[in-house]
């Protein structure tokens, strides 16, 4: 996964250990001093299959892994046991489920999701999905899709609500959410399910690894005013932090250092415009204009 990549492409999406996997292979080839011509010969293969197994953008091949590993001196149980992971990192994520309905660039932005150790997110128009109730999610997607069916758009929703279990794992990643007050106002299946939705903030906003600040009007223009974004940060040290962004027909994965530095500064300003005591308060305040 590189900068700048346009997720509007038809491979298929990498599962988190596919990534972690094809950054080890990268790092047992340059740490054997094999180059990418001579890893590419031993293969019978393009120096680009090489490239596109190391930054997992194919499935890593059992028969490829195995002869890899052996070009580059790996011993028997080592070159077993990753052939082993690389079988396991090949088989379809939980969301393959929902391929009909998902999108391959957002396939990917599932997978990080759920394999993350730290999530930030920046919204400006609604609440995030991973903390969206049910009809609220199905007021946006029905707005962001009002010519699918009610069959894929119930599958939509159920999609999104599946996504929200990894904040119930016993190993669940730090969710930090910064939002604009404007979502508060955007008006999404009445006021009934507005004030459902705000309650369902405060509730999440009360656990120990789920932050919700909200950006008030009167913070005025900022840094982050723009595109909403997701910064994430994995435990392996494979996996560099990655910086997801969204367009209307697209997204961009972003693992260039001085961009992801730049949202993640962007963030940290942004989630100074607030407080806690500051956060409940107009949360409170809009659930009531809502009763």
């Amino acid at each position: 996964m590189s900068e700048g990549r346009s997720g509007t492409g038809s491979t298929s999406a990498p599962t988190v250990l596919r990534m972690i996997l094809g950054r080890r292979l990268q790092e047992r080839r340059q740490g054997a001093g094999v180059s990418l011509e001579a890893a590419a010969r031993a293969l019978r293969v393009t120096t680009l299959t090489i490239r596109r197994l190391e930054k997992a953008e194919v499935g890593l091949k059992p028969v490829y892994v195995d002869k890899l590993l052996e070009t580059y001196g790996a011993d028997r149980q080592e070159i077993d046991e990753f052939v082993d992971l690389a079988e396991r990192a090949n088989e379809p994520g939980w969301w393959h489920a929902y391929r009909d309905v998902l999108p391959n660039w957002f396939s990917a932005y599932v997978s990080l999701e759920t394999g993350a150790k730290t999530l930030r997110t920046y919204e400006p128009h609604y609440v995030t999905g991973l903390l969206q109730t049910h009809r609220y999610a199905r007021g946006v997607l029905r707005g962001g899709f009002p010519n699918v069916s009610d069959e894929d758009l119930e599958k939509r929703v159920d999609l999104r609500l599946r996504r929200q279990s990894l904040l119930e794992r016993p190993d669940a990643p730090t969710l930090w959410v910064v939002m604009e007050e404007a979502v508060l106002h955007r008006m999404v299946g009445g006021p009934e399910v507005m004030r459902e939705q705000i309650e369902r903030l405060l509730e999440v906003s009360e656990l120990a690894h789920v932050s919700v600040d909200v950006v008030p009007f009167t913070a005025g223009a900022h840094v982050g005013a723009c595109a909403p974004f997701t910064y994430f940060r994995f435990e392996e040290r494979e996996l560099p932090d990655i910086v997801y962004s969204e367009i209307l027909s697209g997204s961009m994965y972003l693992d260039q250092r001085s961009d992801v530095a730049a949202h993640l500064e962007a963030h940290n300003r942004m989630s100074l415009l607030t407080s806690d005591a500051d956060n409940r308060a107009l949360l409170n305040r809009m659930r009531k204009e809502y009763s």
